[in-house]
Order: structure tokens, then sequence, then C-alpha cells
């Protein structure tokens, strides 16, 4: 059985990272709600599962597999190359995407989910931009390609951690601000 998932894996590469983020997506919810000490809301890491394997998992995959067919080398001067143009390219579709596409999986409108990204995009690109400049230059300078969406997939358990904090402060803003109207 072993051997048929190792030849799976082989076989479609986008399947390892798929089921990496399937795993580190709704975890790094989880923790954030751990740290936060609410109650567990396994929708909400649900939510993250999906949109962690479904939609970032296959987005990467192809990212890195354009970045290595557009730079083949692998040396530190490539890997900061691609990671300067992640950051200007990748990085904000990425978070744009995030923050529009898990307010509709809330069930939110398209205008509230497009005032979120006007929010949050700002400051998640922000702390994006010292972050995953560093992670990307080790991951293209140093990891061989086909080990490259996992080892991102563990850099991406505290991004994603840090994500699941910034798509909840509306929450809490919402909370405080209905507590205050109730007390009236």
């Amino acid at each position: 059985m072993l051997s048929k998932v190792g030849f799976m894996l082989k076989k479609h590469p986008i399947l390892k990272g798929m089921i990496s983020y399937s795993i580190i997506w709704p975890t790094g919810s989880l923790i954030q709600q751990t740290i936060a000490g609410e109650n567990y809301d396994f929708k909400k890491a649900l939510r993250f599962c999906i949109f962690g394997s479904c939609i970032v998992a296959p987005s990467l995959y192809g990212w890195i597999r354009l970045t290595s067919e557009m730079f083949p080398l692998m040396n530190l001067k490539t890997g900061l190359t691609k990671a300067v143009i992640e950051q200007f390219t990748y990085g904000p579709a990425a978070s744009v995407t995030f923050f529009y596409g898990m307010s509709l999986m809330e069930f939110k409108t398209h205008k509230e989910a497009v005032m979120e990204v006007k929010q949050k995009f700002p400051e998640t690109w922000k702390v994006g931009v010292c972050v995953w400049p560093v992670v990307q230059t080790i991951n293209f300078s140093f990891i061989a390609e086909k080990n490259r969406v996992p080892f991102v997939s563990m850099a991406s358990l505290l991004w994603t951690t840090f994500l699941a904090y910034m798509k909840q402060l509306d929450k809490n803003k919402e909370n405080e601000e209905s507590s205050k109207t109730e007390e009236f």
C-alpha cells in the first residue's frame, strides 16, 4: 500500500503539497484559536483545510514550477531574484485570494469580502515582506525542486497561524461593538 502511495506522489507531485496543506492549514487555524483562548471552531478549521489544500497548494505548486522554468539555476543570486519577484507577484495575489476566498466561504457578500481585503491586505503584506523573502531565498537556493512545496509547508504553519489571527481580527471588533451596543 505504501508503495502505491509513493508511486502516486511521484507520478503526481502536486499531491504532496495538497496533502501537507490539508493538515498544516487547519492546524494553523487551531493553533490561533488556542492562543486566542477561543472555543474550537472546527468549521473554520475545515475552511482552512479546503482553502489550503485546494487553492494554496496547487497555486504554489504552479508558481514554483513556473519560476523553476524561468530561473533554472539553483544558487543564491537566483534564489534572491525569485524571492523578490514572488513578493510583488505571488505574495500579494495569495493574500488577496485568501481574504476574499475565505470571506466567501463564510458566506459573506462580494462587497464584504472586498472590504476585508482592503482592511487586512496592507498589514498582512507588510509582515509577509519581512518573512517570505528569507524563507523563499533558502527554498529557491538550497532545496531541490521536488521538495520545495513541502519545505514551504513547514514555514506555512507559522504563516497560516498568522493569517488565522489576521482573519479573526474583524470578528473580535464586531463582538466588542455588539457588547458595547448591548450595554446601552
